[in-house]
């Protein structure tokens, strides 16, 4: 077979299980369509890392795709591309590879060219870049800039613009209901709150869905500022109602509530894209929580069981949504290759597979509809009726 062109694929950001099954499925389809592939390493780092000499090691930032290569990862979690939070238009001087140190002087420096040469340089025609609304920013920016680019969805948090689902979002959901349940017999045992911290830095579906699925009594999330002490009220009688003696509260990562005004940091230090890396809202909303519980309670306070999911979400294999979603998408962006179609965003929307102008990514933000679906007064989701609504119901478009 005549080769047809090269193409390159990337994973960028957090990790998420489905990441190795898209990666198998472009492999697998634009091998037998006759185009050699290209993994690159460790997102965008790879490529601008890159130092453009047949007899330099490269191997760290680029490696050649096989069928043996992606069957082995398959069917496993995360991704064996590696992935990285860089952002070649924002490259600390520090972070500057050695290479091109002389050349980029500046405290903060574009790499764009040293991108478009690098991929010039591996003959790349097409690249397929998986990852949230940061990796694929990056993305409409190589495509303005004139390169073939043919973007899939991929977060946890499911907040990609444009589509009803991203990689990753399913296994999370199907785990945090898991790790919900097996706390609540601790929960139920020692007859106290149940607060538990879960991703979401801008939106909050990864705190909506497992609470419309029943496994926790109430949710904040940071579209909305909520109220702690009508919090601690609810989780009080949720408590108290439950023969069990226990209550759930999921919290967003970026949720707020009033009186805080900013999200809750780990620390001060942020990646290339600007964020700090969250984390410690459920500790405080837990303390401020105990502390009111006895003005609801009698006068008598209710101990807090607190964790975090942090990782225990995004870690392993994915789940059936999240094996058979990155294959379709996979094939999508091979179908549109193949037509000679670049500059999309592969997506699903309304229940059907579709693809969609790449620059959405870049121009609307993906966030729960308080109004329509989320009870502000109840701090809960809100629904009425699911006729043809989406399948995950309020992560659509309407």
């Amino acid at each position: 077979m005549k080769k047809k062109g090269t193409i390159a694929i990337l994973t960028g950001g957090g990790d998420v299980p489905g990441l190795n099954p898209a990666i198998r499925a472009i492999t697998i389809r634009a091998l037998r369509e006759g185009y050699d592939v290209i993994g690159l390493r460790r997102g965008w780092a790879g490529i601008t890392e890159m130092v453009r000499d047949e007899k330099h090691d490269n191997s760290n930032n680029f490696i050649t795709l096989t069928e043996e290569v992606v069957n082995r990862a398959g069917r496993t979690g995360g991704t064996f591309l590696h992935s990285s939070r860089t952002r070649p238009s924002h490259i600390p001087k520090v972070s500057v590879p050695d290479h091109l140190k002389d050349s980029y002087l500046a405290e903060s420096n574009d790499l764009t060219p040293e991108i478009i040469k690098n991929l010039g340089w591996l003959g790349v025609d097409y690249l397929i870049p998986i990852g949230g609304d940061d990796t694929l920013s990056y993305a409409v920016r190589l495509y303005n800039e004139g390169l073939k680019v043919v973007a899939i969805p991929k977060t946890m948090d499911n907040d990609v613009p444009g589509t009803d689902y991203c990689i990753g979002f399913s296994t999370c959901i199907t785990r945090t209901i898991h790790l919900v349940n097996t706390l609540r017999t601790s929960a139920g045992s020692h007859e106290r709150i149940l607060v538990i911290e879960v991703f979401g830095r801008y939106a909050g579906y990864t705190a909506m869905l497992p609470t419309m699925a029943g496994a926790a009594h109430r949710c904040v999330i940071p579209e909305y500022k909520f109220n702690i002490e009508r919090l601690t009220e609810l989780l009080v009688q949720d408590r108290n109602h439950n023969p069990s003696k226990y209550s759930i509260c999921l919290i967003s990562e970026g949720a707020t509530f009033e009186g805080l005004e900013n999200m809750s940091f780990m620390d001060s230090e942020k990646d290339m894209f600007g964020h700090a890396k969250l984390g410690g809202i459920g500790v405080t909303v837990g303390n401020h929580i105990k502390d009111l519980t006895a003005k609801y309670n009698d006068g008598k306070k209710i101990n807090i069981i607190n964790q975090n999911l942090g990782y225990l979400v995004r870690g392993g294999d994915p789940d059936a949504l999240d094996s058979i979603v990155p294959m379709a998408f996979g094939n999508l962006a091979l179908d549109l290759i193949l037509k000679g179609i670049h500059g999309r965003l592969v997506i699903l929307k309304n229940g059907r597979y579709d693809n969609a102008p790449l620059d959405v990514v870049t121009s609307t933000k993906k966030l729960v509809d308080i109004e329509k679906h989320y009870n502000t007064d109840r701090l809960r989701p809100k629904y009425n009726a699911f006729d043809f609504k989406p399948l995950f119901i309020m992560t659509g478009s309407e």
